[in-house]
């Protein structure tokens, strides 16, 4: 397995199959809510298998000069709990701290939060509705 930056229309192209299949067509979030305007303005990573079937992906966009904003981590189904969610995390994280950042938030699906929580993210604020979906913000010294 490895996580690879998109950095071109068909790399978007396949991470925006992922996000279809989990988000709207497996958790029912409608499209319109899924695809936004910071697609063009994130930056994106999929996660491959050896033979370089597309399995996950994320999404990193920067905010206030100090933050990058994680979001959009989609693994297929059948490649859950071989740690690719965990590997596309520490692209995002490595990103960020390449480019001076200090910390790592993320909306986190309720569900979610106990995966994020291994990996180092503490839970903040109140709980949120995101696309009918229950929602908590995380965070993470980089």
């Amino acid at each position: 397995m490895r996580v690879v930056r998109v950095e071109d229309e068909q790399g978007f192209t396949e991470a925006w199959a992922v996000r279809l299949e989990v988000f709207v067509e497996e958790q029912c979030v409608p499209v319109e809510l899924e695809r936004d305007d910071l697609d063009d303005v994130a930056t994106h990573w999929l996660a491959l298998d050896d033979n370089g079937s597309v399995l996950g992906t994320v999404r990193m966009v920067e905010e206030h000069g100090d933050t990058a904003h994680l979001g959009r981590l989609a693994v297929r189904k059948v490649a859950r709990g071989r740690g690719l969610g965990g590997a596309l995390v520490r692209a995002v994280e490595d990103e960020g701290r390449a480019r001076g950042l200090s910390v790592c938030i993320l909306g986190s699906q309720v569900q979610a939060v106990p995966f994020y929580e291994r990996l180092g993210y503490h839970v903040y604020g109140q709980e949120f509705d995101d696309a009918g979906i229950p929602h908590r913000w995380m965070r993470r010294t980089l």
